[in-house]
């Protein structure tokens, strides 16, 4: 695996503090998000890096780990497991028969690759004189986050995702929720010495959207009418995410009155062709720049 330096990806000095790493994070994120790089191809690339960059120097263990292993900071349980066996082999067998040597972890191990330094500690078979039996390490699990808006997440549709300079392409269900997490088995660092590989957990984060407000699988919406449609009546045509709707205003509807569209809401994560509802909140809007002549009308109304 390449080496990717995240204090570079992220503009901050390996002194850094954690607010500076946050800040460095946020300020970019608004830069580099897809959404606002539609021309640019490597556009999700660059933002995906972003996020790992923030998920290891964010977390005080996991740079800990990166500081001191560098690319092969996944591993540093494993690596330590490693060591610990050595030791047992060493006292076991005594040092003149155990594998020697000082390893430079922040070099990623001299440009061995992490299979190659177990390799080096216990020989090719995995085992100190273990009759042939390898000693085998499950792969690291990877973090990684899915910024989606709230059509995205309306419909089931593909996405790629790059981790660990590898694209992932899966399937987005329908009504995924805002923080929820999946998990894609073996989709994590590759396994030492036929273990198995760790898995992918993906986050996803749903943007707050500027008409439509989530609660579960409902939605909520404020639309606008005029004053003589709340005091007389009449129809009102709303846009919901499945396409516009025709929706009656009774007389003398008052502002603040909600209407439900059953139906018309977020579609239920996995439940096929259900959906919650949408909550449409009538706003009255009163009218301005008024004549001298629709005045005196509203003053007669008013003596009445």
């Amino acid at each position: 695996m390449d080496f990717v330096d995240y204090y570079s990806v992220l503009g901050v000095p390996k002194t850094a503090s954690d607010d500076e790493i946050k800040k460095a994070y946020r300020k970019l994120a608004r830069k580099l998000h897809p959404d606002l790089n539609p021309n640019d191809p490597e556009a999700n690339k660059k933002f995906q890096q972003l996020n790992e960059a923030n998920e290891v120097l964010g977390d005080p263990e996991k740079r800990k780990k990166y500081d001191q292993y560098g690319k092969d900071w996944q591993h540093a349980d494993q690596i330590e497991e490693a060591r610990r066996q050595q030791q047992q082999y060493r006292q076991q067998y005594g040092q003149s028969q155990g594998p020697t040597g000082d390893y430079d972890f922040s070099s990623g191990f001299g440009g061995e690759d992490f299979s190659d330094f177990l390799s080096s500690l216990f020989g090719q078979e995995g085992g100190p004189r273990s009759g042939g039996r390898q000693t085998t390490f499950r792969g690291q699990d990877y973090q990684a986050e899915l910024h989606l808006n709230l059509r995205d997440a309306y419909t089931t549709h593909k996405q790629t995702l790059t981790v660990d300079g590898k694209n992932i392409r899966i399937t987005v269900p329908a009504g995924i929720e805002n923080g929820q997490k999946i998990k894609l088995a073996g989709y994590g660092a590759p396994s030492v010495n036929g273990g198995p590989n760790g898995d992918l957990y993906i986050t996803f984060v749903i943007a707050e959207d500027s008409r439509y407000k989530r609660k579960g699988n409902d939605l909520y919406v404020d639309e606008e009418i005029d004053l003589y449609t709340a005091l007389l009546g009449g129809e009102k045509v709303i846009e919901t995410l499945s396409g516009k709707v025709k929706v009656t205003v009774p007389p003398e509807t008052q502002s603040g009155t909600k209407v439900r569209l059953k139906g018309k809401g977020f579609p239920v994560y996995k439940q096929e062709s259900s959906f919650g509802d949408l909550y449409v909140q009538w706003q009255v809007k009163l009218p301005t720049n008024l004549t001298d002549e629709q005045k005196e009308l509203f003053r007669k109304i008013a003596s009445m």
